[in-house]
């Protein structure tokens, strides 16, 4: 072949490349455009879903609502310069500078006429009447019963345990010191799971530590194959408690000695899985659907194993509860989304619309769960439990928070679409939120401080902490968007009955 033909077909070739790339990249814009072209339904709850779902972790959501069906803000690039980025975990003493969130300050009890900005009647009455297990089963707590006999009995219809219960304190300091009498495997459940029996009779579930608190999860991990994390179970019960929702079991951290405390007692079954590994420590997988072979083993170090005890509560026929499956339940198919993750009306449409969710306190209830999985991380809520001793109206128990605080590079925005969906959220909620943010003391400091006398402290690693801070600045950020849309009486729910009681005792907010 001559130069000159030779020549020809390279310039042909370059010539079809050329125009193989202009096609590419035109089509990639055409289906930009029509992608934002999506109707609204002349409502602004599918704006605020596009906008969340498809901004960038650290991007901040513009103040203004407008009715334009077409102002999604894009997403901003990401910098793909990674040199900068540093793999050691500091402490900051810096404050960094945040969104005060000025608009919502004036709904907060803050401002002595926030009520101004509610609907009629002023605030919504539950029945004062708040009565205790003890209270149905007509018993009396008695000074020799034992410190979980008492914790059962004072389970009442709107918390699990009063607030500052000197009663769950010393609970946790005995599931923390008391010897441990019986072990036996939880069935069921796909991954390892045991019950400890206490010498004075008490009951806890035992859920061992698979790995570091610095291991995140893996990015090409689906939410229902991570592992449970002992560290999330005890970080999650403090988080309830400081929210005021007081409806998470008491849980602690211990350590226990795999060949002293837990081998002598183990049922047959179990006792056939334990083994030394390779590295000299002591290990055992037990029995499970999923994650319980020698790959998966639980291993001591070398003898010494560190997990969180979580209260175990009255059996089913004392305090009769029952799991309900949530609405907001995920598919948990590699390939199938959920009906509420596809549709932006999923809330009003279906779930308001059928009881126990057209009236009463148990919407209201979901929202706070699904901001406190939200602040954690946890995809895996499929279920709540719903008590039936004390009546309808009774609250949530949030059992089973082991899959949260998996990442803390990451916020799930898809766990507080019912937020956004719905847009009704307890004043109260709003109002410990809204402290959380503008202080005198952050959560992360709340949560060091609560979470310091553990016996397996620090729980969290200081990312965690922080990234808590950056999430309530989000939830702050989804009632921004409902109350512009929805104005402050259509979101937010009176329940602040005693203002001046609840300012001062309950959430102790002190102005800037």
């Amino acid at each position: 072949m001559k130069l000159s033909q030779r020549l020809c077909v390279i310039f042909s070739v370059l010539f079809t490349v050329f125009l193989v790339i202009c096609f590419v990249e035109n089509e990639l814009k055409s289906s930009d455009l029509t992608e934002g072209e999506n109707s609204a339904h002349g409502r602004q709850h599918f704006i605020f879903h596009r906008r969340f779902l498809n901004r960038d972790e650290n991007s901040k959501i513009s103040a203004e609502a407008p009715n334009h069906p077409m102002n999604v803000i894009p997403l901003p690039p990401k910098s793909s310069n990674k040199k900068n980025v540093s793999t050691t975990t500091t402490v900051s003493t810096t404050k960094e500078p945040r969104d005060e969130f000025l608009d919502l300050r004036k709904y907060t009890t803050l401002n002595p006429n926030f009520r101004q900005y509610m609907e009629w009647p002023p605030y919504f009455r539950l029945p004062k009447h708040n009565p205790t297990l003890a209270d149905v089963l007509k018993v009396r707590i008695r000074p020799n019963m034992t410190n979980w006999e008492k914790f059962h009995l004072q389970i009442s219809k709107y918390y699990l345990f009063p607030e500052n219960s000197k009663v769950v304190e010393d609970l946790m300091h005995d599931m923390a010191t008391q010897k441990i009498i019986g072990v036996e495997q939880l069935p069921g459940g796909t991954q390892l799971k045991l019950i400890l029996t206490m010498e004075d009779g008490a009951k806890a579930l035992f859920k061992p530590m698979r790995f570091p608190r610095e291991v995140e999860t893996l990015p090409n991990h689906f939410y229902f194959t991570d592992f449970e994390r002992h560290v999330s179970e005890i970080a999650s019960f403090h988080l309830d408690k400081l929210l005021g929702l007081r409806r998470t079991p008491p849980c602690v951290g211990r350590k226990v000695n795999i060949s002293e405390e837990l081998y002598p007692l183990v049922e047959p079954d179990l006792h056939k899985t334990f083994f030394i590994s390779p590295a000299g420590n002591v290990c055992f997988h037990g029995q499970c659907t999923y994650y319980c072979d020698t790959s998966h083993a639980i291993c001591g170090d070398p003898h010494m194993l560190e997990g969180s005890l979580s209260i175990w509560l009255p059996p089913r026929n004392v305090l009769e509860r029952k799991p309900i499956r949530s609405p907001w339940r995920r598919s948990y198919n590699k390939r199938r989304k959920a009906a509420w993750e596809t549709d932006s009306f999923y809330c009003v449409n279906q779930v308001k619309t059928v009881a126990p969710y057209d009236h009463g306190r148990r919407l209201y209830d979901l929202m706070d769960l699904h901001i406190m999985d939200y602040l954690t991380g946890n995809m895996d809520r499929h279920h709540y439990d719903e008590v039936q001793n004390f009546g309808n109206d009774s609250a949530l128990i949030h059992l089973d928070n082991g899959r949260g605080f998996g990442k803390h590079s990451h916020d799930e925005f898809t766990i507080i679409l019912p937020l956004l969906q719905c847009c009704v959220i307890r004043l109260s909620t709003f109002n410990r939120l809204y402290s959380f943010h503008v202080g005198p003391k952050r959560l992360s400091d709340l949560m060091r401080e609560s979470m310091a006398n553990d016996p397996v402290a620090p729980v969290l690693i200081e990312p965690h902490l922080k990234a808590l801070d950056r999430r309530v600045a989000n939830v702050l950020e989804c009632i921004s968007s409902c109350v512009k849309v929805n104005e402050p009486a259509g979101v937010l729910l009176d329940d602040v009955l005693d203002f001046p009681f609840f300012r001062n005792m309950t959430i102790k907010i002190v102005p800037d």
